[in-house]
């Protein structure tokens, strides 16, 4: 049959670099299914509520930060061997409308564990409706595409393996979920340590909450005791976080948005 030829974007060879440098990397999965009905009934008490990817963002983040693990990468240069950061950047996969195609560009939140939840909502809702040229990540990122393929493969190398500079252009963990569009990803792919994410809520707080985890840096022992913690921070530190904000009078500039992207 005759088709049609259907050139590559900036943005579809954005994605085609970052699985170039994920398809190798020796990934596992621990899954845990978790009840957070807490943090659900304190969610339901806010007018507006908070958005779920935001209060799994700040539960994580928390997590990490007590976790070593979890801020750690592997890096090859100057020779092989971890490098761990002293605090959490989160790299959140946005869908976005450009040139007339949708197209995911992440955008990074630095220390999203020290930032309070209107200030992590009110950034994730900037990533989702600024006009993507006024948004740094998304700028930088569509313009690296548009350079020749050696330059693009040889600047992302660079930037994984050059353990100063990799938290600050690729992030410590990604946050990707349909959530919000009924369906879960099983086997995502990211060139980071870890990504995170959740299925869609039942009404009496059941998800599914996943971990991809860079096995080269922990194991998996460490990811089920990690799922366990995080089920006890969403119902304990991020749900008082969210009641407070309901008892304090400070809902504003919250987003009504559910589970996205």
């Amino acid at each position: 049959m005759r088709g049609r030829a259907v050139k590559l974007s900036p943005a579809r060879r954005l994605v085609g670099d970052l699985m170039r440098f994920s398809i190798g990397i020796p990934r596992v999965t621990v899954q845990r299914q978790m009840n957070i009905r807490r943090l659900l009934e304190a969610r339901s008490a806010c007018d507006p509520r908070p958005s779920w990817t935001v209060l799994f963002l700040k539960g994580y983040a928390l997590l990490s930060k007590e976790t070593p693990d979890l801020r750690r990468a592997y890096i090859k240069f100057p020779i092989h061997q971890l490098y761990e950061y002293p605090e959490s950047v989160a790299s959140v996969a946005h869908e976005r409308e450009h040139e007339g195609e949708r197209i995911v560009l992440l955008s990074k939140i630095k220390g999203p564990e020290q930032r309070p939840i209107p200030e992590l909502d009110r950034l994730m809702r900037e990533a989702r409706s600024l006009p993507i040229s006024e948004i740094k990540d998304f700028r930088r990122s569509l313009k690296l595409a548009r350079a020749p393929a050696l330059f693009r493969w040889a600047t992302m190398w660079l930037g994984l393996n050059l353990g100063k500079r990799r938290g600050h252009y690729f992030g410590t963990f990604q946050l990707s979920v349909y959530s919000g569009l009924g369906a879960e990803s099983l086997n995502p792919l990211t060139p980071l340590t870890t990504l995170l994410n959740y299925g869609p809520i039942d009404a009496d707080g059941t998800v599914t909450v996943r971990i991809h985890y860079d096995h080269r840096v922990m194991d998996g022992a460490t990811i089920a005791r990690a799922l366990e913690r995080f089920e006890n921070i969403l119902n304990g530190e991020v749900a008082e976080e969210v009641k407070a904000l309901r008892q304090n009078g400070k809902p504003e500039g919250i987003s009504i948005a559910g589970i996205a992207p």
